[in-house]
């Protein structure tokens, strides 16, 4: 990480007015103005950014995915709801490389990360035999002359194989995508919302880090107090030699520092609202926490008094984004796969969640009071003898 010094003098051509100390007290000043525009970035970027970089990010994608892959499913084939089916073996064991649970945290993650997630059927006579996970980077719409997908292209190694979009009871590709406004076939990721917060995080935690490695100080600048004249150029980088190699980072904090005749060091002060890069941090983890929709409570960020207890944010996590998510991914998936399978469809069964037992035990205790329903209809209600 540079130090000041750096910041102040390397890769750039000083002005006569900046570089040279002459006259009776010249002081060295520096800010950094920008627009405060961040360009819009690709799925690599904020990947190598945010999950790769950020622990806000990570986490939370981590959480939703790896909740959201965990919730059991059945399949209801008429009137019978089964816990064992053909469907349901296919999506236990995908593929010979990973698990089902694997690859539904894999989808759920590319959904968040991403916004679109894409899964290829192998298909052998017509019925599918594996499911595969692709990448969404790799992955391109071919539309056909009326703007609908006719197809995708899938690049990888330089090679790039179209995945057409045959006639026939099932399609080869799965396009799953969260909704864009402005965007016909991709859809738009939480990591997009989060972007600019995203990039305050990391500002902040390079920030602080800097200001560690630089002895926990301000910068400062070195005032040259000798009447006339300027420092020679051999002075001017024996000075800076000097000063990166016995003064900067944190080993060398504390270090007494002897100027020569002439040179003073004018400590540039901030104010404590300047400093207080802790509440921005807090912030943008917020900002952040709220595209993923995880409460921040959850991720242990100050500062968020929304509910009352930790279980309370828990239940809200599920009901206000995990389930919502596991529904509309399991429809797809039933939809996508129901005709290979004589038209059953796959259901999540949420009545094992641990973090929804206090809702199940209000549905119980609101059935059970309820005088005019027979007990038939109450066990009916409770999805017993369906």
């Amino acid at each position: 990480m540079p130090n000041w010094f750096n910041r102040l003098f390397a890769g750039r051509s000083p002005l006569p007015s900046e570089t040279k100390m002459a006259g009776s007290q010249t002081l060295f000043t520096l800010s950094h103005l920008g627009d405060g525009i961040s360009a819009k970035k690709g799925f690599a970027a904020l990947a190598n950014e945010g999950f790769a970089r950020n622990p806000v990010v990570y986490r939370c994608v981590r959480m939703v995915a790896e909740a959201a892959a965990r919730v059991p499913l059945e399949v209801r084939d008429g009137a019978a709801v089964l816990t064992t089916h053909p469907m349901l073996d296919l999506l236990a064991q995908p593929n010979r490389r990973e698990t089902g649970a694997a690859l539904l945290e894999k989808t759920y993650a590319y959904l968040l990360t991403a916004g679109n997630a894409y899964l290829d059927a192998a298909m052998l006579d017509g019925a599918v035999k594996g499911i595969y996970g692709l990448r969404p980077d790799r992955m391109s719409v071919i539309a056909g002359r009326d703007g609908w997908p006719v197809g995708y292209a899938y690049t990888a190694g330089g090679k790039t194989q179209k995945l057409m979009l045959e006639d026939g009871p099932i399609n080869r590709v799965l396009h799953l995508s969260l909704f864009d406004p402005l965007d016909d076939h991709y859809g738009m990721a939480p990591l997009q919302v989060a972007q600019a917060s995203l990039e305050t995080h990391n500002a902040a935690t390079q920030w602080n880090k800097a200001l560690l490695d630089n002895a926990a100080r301000p910068s400062g600048a070195l005032v040259y107090n000798a009447g006339a004249g300027n420092l020679t150029e051999d002075q001017y980088q024996r000075l800076k030699t000097e000063l990166e190699d016995g003064f900067s980072g944190s080993i060398n904090a504390g270090r007494p520092m002897v100027l020569e005749g002439g040179l003073d060091w004018k400590a540039i002060g901030l104010s404590p609202s300047d400093m207080d890069f802790l509440n921005a941090k807090n912030a943008a983890a917020r900002e952040i926490a709220l595209a993923f929709g995880v409460p921040p409570m959850l991720l242990g960020i100050p500062g968020d008094n929304t509910y009352a207890n930790y279980a309370e944010a828990s239940r809200a996590l599920w009901r206000q984004t995990i389930i919502p998510m596991v529904n509309a991914v399991t429809q797809s998936l039933s939809q996508w796969l129901s005709p290979g399978f004589d038209g059953a469809v796959l259901l999540p069964d949420f009545d094992g969640i641990e973090a929804l037992a206090a809702d199940r035990k209000l549905d119980w205790e609101r059935i059970d009071n309820a005088r005019f329903l027979t007990d038939t209809e109450k066990r009916e209600l409770l999805g017993f003898g369906r």
